[in-house]
């Protein structure tokens, strides 16, 4: 068989290679797992390439799909590429003025939504997007025709010759997608990505672990994020089968059915669950729970290639056999891998998980590097804690006098679409891409991630803070969810928290503390005073201009529909510093090095 050049040469691993396959696309409806075969992928791209033709779409138009994870993402993916159209994913969560920016920035010609609730989000925007004057629904929405209709008229085109010279007219270096930034800091850029860019990766990426057609992967993660959807590429050349989760609340309750053999998630993910985990062991009693935090202090101190010993070892296995293996239970039993990325992710963390044979694939990308970069690997040597791994095969990284970290490969974008000079900000005439970030290379061989050059601050006394290595190490506490360090042109560094309530809920019992709700704990002297302790204790690891003087405690969770978390669920530091303007400012109006404390 031919190697894979182009993303739709994917489905003649699916009309040959994996055939018989009866699961090869998932999808829950009614409560009931619905299953798309080898064949339906194949026959469903090929009748939507047919049926896009048949409405007029030519190779370079862009058509716009605002889609939930499914089926018929990838149907919609495959179709638009094989007549070299040009698919612009979305969010179904962008804000009106986004959409409104997006859609006619890219002139797009066709939009495919997912339902009625997309339509009422994008409905207001579209008289202004003269060039988007048709739209079809995947779920039946009142005035739009349905995604079907499309597939009627493909079953109807019959110049197949035409289809097949089209297919073959693309090359690997054409543009396939152009994936919009989400715009947290001024307008969205439309990054521009061809088929070699996301094959060069996945096809690289594939090489970690061996996967077969009998795996199951459970993906939850936005396909229209570039991090899920090149995996989604690397799991289709795979033959794996792929079920897409009904949404995070309902996570829990899709693992426990599908069982997965693996997934894709965030930092933020991982962090919960751990949360969760330990919340559980406080309400432990007696030996149970003096075992289960014996667990976990064995687990935070795990080093590769039983560098701890063999007294170690047998902890360990004792750990396993009395507590970790109910872990992995809870996550059905046969993950092999979990891929971690979006976010650094803390070592402690990522330690602990690899003692209960949970073992995390840390890595790091970008948008414009198809994503990744670096990722950990099975490979002897493939890994260190607190680092994303050594540099992908085929891809070149440098470190510039400042910090920052370059990259030049296969994976890098084609550019900003309509943004030319954007374009060139961020890749030199040398061919490396800025990517923005600090770091350093260890060992010769592993990257470590420091911060956002952008992120980094300078205090009134002259001082550089970093505050991503800061906010890591406050978020080992099981005290905090969320923090944010502040401190730009000011005399010293303090911090926005917000608690982690659930894990205080359970203190308070412990602890005989009445704990009525979020905006009373936050006003409770004893809890400020827990507070108080836990940042003294935290700062006795920090340089002096480091070091937190004053933080303030948040009674409500930062997130993505609040405005505080971005789609990839990162701070959005300029809207928080806005937002919490006035108590930022009251803070530092003070002399005192006292702890405040605060409701929004």
């Amino acid at each position: 068989m031919e190697p894979i050049r182009r993303l739709f040469d994917l489905l003649e691993l699916y009309a040959n290679k994996y055939s018989s396959k009866t699961d090869a696309l998932n999808y829950k409806k009614d409560g009931i797992w619905q299953k798309y075969s080898a064949s339906d992928y194949v026959s469903y791209s090929d009748q939507l390439s047919l049926g896009l033709l048949s409405l007029g779409i030519r190779k370079g138009d862009r058509i716009a799909t605002i889609l939930t994870n499914s089926p018929e993402w990838n149907f919609f993916d495959m179709g638009i590429m094989q007549v070299g159209a040009v698919q612009v994913p979305l969010y179904p969560v962008l804000s009106e003025e986004n959409y409104r920016y997006i859609l006619n920035d890219a002139q797009v010609k066709l939009i495919i939504i997912s339902n009625n609730a997309i339509y009422q989000r994008i409905r207001k925007v579209l008289p202004e997007n003269h060039s988007a004057d048709t739209m079809y629904s995947i779920e039946k929405v009142k005035g739009l025709r349905q995604w079907k209709e499309i597939v009627e008229l493909g079953k109807k085109f019959s110049n197949l010759e035409e289809f097949e010279n089209i297919k073959k007219s693309i090359q690997p270096a054409d543009l396939a997608t152009i994936i919009y930034t989400s715009g947290t800091t001024g307008r969205p850029k439309g990054v521009m990505l061809s088929h070699q860019n996301f094959v060069s990766n996945f096809s690289t990426c594939a090489e970690i672990r061996n996967f077969g057609t009998t795996d199951r992967v459970l993906s939850f993660l936005p396909l229209c994020h570039v991090y899920e959807r090149m995996l989604n590429y690397l799991f289709q050349s795979y033959g794996m089968s792929i079920y897409y989760a009904e949404s995070f609340d309902k996570l829990g309750e899709n693992i426990r059915e599908v069982k997965p053999h693996t997934f894709a998630t965030v930092p933020r993910v991982l962090e919960k669950i751990y949360d969760k985990i330990v919340a559980r062991g406080r309400k432990l009693k007696g030996p149970m729970r003096i075992l289960f935090f014996w667990a976990l202090r064995q687990g935070h101190k795990f080093e590769l290639d039983h560098a701890n010993g063999w007294y170690y070892e047998v902890k360990i296995w004792i750990a396993n056999l009395l507590v970790f293996r109910i872990w992995r239970k809870s996550l059905g039993n046969n993950v092999k891998i979990i891929v971690s990325g979006g976010a650094s992710l803390h070592p402690r963390l990522a330690r602990l998980f690899w003692a209960a044979k949970i073992y995390v694939m840390e890595g790091y990308g970008l948008t414009e590097t198809s994503p990744v970069i670096a990722v950990y690997t099975f490979k002897p040597g493939g890994m260190k804690f607190g680092t994303v791994g050594p540099i992908l095969p085929g891809v070149e990284v440098r470190i510039a006098e400042d910090g920052e970290i370059l990259c030049k490969g296969p994976n890098i974008m084609l550019g900003y679409y309509n943004r030319p000079e954007r374009t060139r900000d961020v890749i030199d005439p040398d061919g490396w891409f800025h990517t923005g970030d600090i770091g350093a290379i260890e060992d010769g061989k592993y990257l470590r991630i420091t911060d956002r050059k952008k992120e980094i601050f300078k205090t009134s006394t002259g001082k550089y803070v970093a505050p991503q290595v800061i906010e890591q190490k406050f978020k080992q506490s099981p005290f905090i969810e969320q923090i944010m360090v502040i401190g730009e042109n000011r005399k010293y560094t303090a911090a926005l928290i917000v608690p982690n309530f659930d894990y205080l809920k359970t203190w308070c019992e412990i602890k005989h503390v009445n704990f009525i709700s979020n905006e009373r704990a936050v006003r409770n002297p004893r809890i400020i005073h827990r507070f108080k302790v836990e940042v003294n204790r935290i700062n006795q690891e920090l340089g002096q201009t480091e070091k937190i003087k004053k933080f303030r405690l948040l009674h409500q969770e930062w997130t993505l529909e609040s405005g505080e978390l971005s789609l990839t669920l990162k701070l959005r530091r300029k809207f928080i510093l806005e937002k919490y303007h006035a108590i930022i400012e009251e803070t530092y109006r003070s002399s005192e090095f006292n702890y405040k404390v605060d409701l929004y």
